[in-house]
């Protein structure tokens, strides 16, 4: 008699038929993808994780929605794709929208698996990347699909400063969405590909008459450079996600761990006798900081975050003796390098997520003060200058400043002074540190003096030397224990690494507390 039985070959071909169908999708979909200058999910995923090591959970996933249709149409992954692979050797989890697939909206069991990759993820200590390219919540499912983003918002949050958390923008993302990668620790979009807003061109048309393009409300150059939404912004998916891999490399797995070392072949005790030119001793003269960058750090090779937004600060993450160290840095080309309310808000979220990876800081001062103004004080500046302050005051990772010149008043104390916690304070003998600049204080302690003489212009420009000789010399500071020493410009990279190095058992424990409650 002839036997009926399904063999497990039948099965395995079978199991190796409904793969090959969840893998592919639909060839439709798929070349619609292409045409919009868009990769699919999967071939996101294999730019983003090391050749092979790509781990899938849940592929087989379906929705169990009825309803509008949903019954007939129950593909396999649910429109998105989960799982971990490694970056350089080291395991990263990772979730990508698939637009193939109900446009990449959020359903019950599309979130219930973002939800189990974050868990994973956070449970293993290890990095969280989403590759975001959706429609916002499926309408079809209604409240039970908009749930699922609070739970992704919850988890977002409660990784936060555990483990890094980076967005991937490669789509639309409207609404309710937009908030998870606001809630994550960094924000790269493509350019025309990719927007976030909360409300888009049509509602705020029909609600404020308003006419404008989706990129031109929220494309990767308006969230680079006016919200400072986006850290990074880039013209193509390939070179988008090859940053987000070196971004990686930058960091640590979880907050347990420092950042991963690289062998560097820049000896440690080079000299940066350049260092003399670059920077004008005459403080009322710009230079570029970044050339000051390229030369303390290893083969002058940085990655600047927020690069765009807010310019008169500059944060950056660099190699120093092969060790990766946080760098904050007034930009005399920009504002003078004012401290202002956006250069105080990038700064400090900066500084906080260096603490939170164990990243040692490093602070370079030439900052004439905060930007006055009334739209900065109506803005809000005592807040928002109040957020680097304490961003720095609750920073344990080893710090260390550098005076390269100006460093007045207030925002000379918010940049990490030695009063404030600095480790090592160190300085040029460019340095002016003071209560502001001496012609302003001459014209405040010398008033009547000015006032009164038969030749004030005479008088005024005879008691600024007197004050900058008396109060503004390039050792009173140091003579009063504020700055540490005062150094040749060109031994700046020795002295830090060695500081670096002599902090890197650094440990200081913050008083018990629930948490803190910083400035907003």
């Amino acid at each position: 008699m002839e036997s009926s039985t399904v063999t497990p070959h039948d099965r395995a071909e079978e199991l190796r038929g409904i793969r090959r169908e969840a893998e592919s999708g639909s060839l439709r979909a798929t070349e619609a993808q292409h045409a919009k200058g868009k990769l699919t999910a999967r071939e996101r995923i294999e730019l983003l994780l090391d050749a092979g090591s790509f781990k899938e959970v849940e592929q087989l996933r379906r929705h169990r929605a009825t309803g509008f249709g949903l019954e007939a149409k129950k593909p396999y992954t649910d429109g998105v794709i989960t799982g971990w692979g490694t970056v350089e050797g080291r395991t990263v989890f990772v979730y990508a929208h698939d637009f193939r697939i109900f446009g990449g909206a959020l359903g019950e069991a599309h979130a219930t698996k973002i939800h189990k990759i974050m868990d994973m993820a956070i449970s293993a200590g290890a990095p969280l990347v989403s590759l975001n390219d959706g429609a916002g919540a499926r309408i079809q499912e209604g409240v039970s699909a908009l749930a699922g983003y609070g739970g992704i918002f919850q988890r977002n949050t409660r990784a936060s400063g555990v483990i890094p958390q980076i967005s991937v923008m490669l789509g639309p993302c409207a609404g309710g969405a937009a908030y998870s990668p606001a809630l994550t620790d960094f924000v790269f979009m493509v350019r025309e590909t990719s927007q976030m807003f909360i409300t888009g061109p049509d509602v705020v048309k029909a609600v404020t008459g308003e006419e404008i393009t989706q990129n031109g409300l929220g494309g990767a150059d308006v969230h680079a450079e006016t919200s400072g939404v986006a850290h990074f912004a880039y013209d193509d998916e390939e070179t988008c996600i090859a940053e987000v891999r070196y971004l990686i490399g930058m960091l640590p797995s979880n907050n347990r761990e420092n950042p991963p070392a690289a062998p560097s072949d820049d000896p440690a005790d080079r000299r940066g006798d350049v260092l003399l030119d670059l920077v004008p001793a005459d403080g009322n003269r710009p230079y570029d900081m970044h050339q000051v960058i390229e030369e303390l750090v290893d083969d002058g090779d940085y990655l600047e975050i927020h690069e765009r937004w807010a310019r008169n600060i500059i944060c950056a993450l660099a190699r120093m003796d092969g060790q990766v160290v946080g760098i904050v840095a007034n930009q005399p080309q920009s504002l003078a390098g004012v401290l202002d309310i956006e250069a105080s808000e990038k700064a400090a979220r900066f500084v906080q997520m260096c603490d939170a990876f164990n990243i040692p800081i490093i602070t370079l001062l030439d900052v004439p003060g905060f930007l006055p103004g009334v739209d900065q004080e109506h803005g809000g500046i005592i807040r928002h200058g109040a957020k680097l302050l304490y961003a720095y005051c609750n920073a344990t990772v080893p710090r260390i400043s550098l005076i390269l010149r100006k460093a007045y008043g207030g925002a000379y104390i918010v940049m990490d002074s030695q009063s404030i916690g600095a480790d090592l304070t160190y300085a040029w003998p460019t340095n002016e540190i003071a209560v502001m600049g001496a012609e302003g204080a001459a014209n405040v302690v010398f008033r009547r003096q000015i006032a009164e003489s038969d030749q004030p212009d005479v008088t005024r420009e005879q008691l600024v030397k007197e004050y900058k000789a008396e109060l503004m010399h390039p050792y009173y500071a140091a003579e009063r224990g504020l700055v540490d020493d005062v150094i040749d410009p060109a031994d700046t990279r020795s002295t830090l690494i060695a500081g670096l190095a002599m902090l890197r058992v650094k440990h200081a424990d913050l008083p018990a507390r629930k948490h803190g409650n910083p400035p907003t």
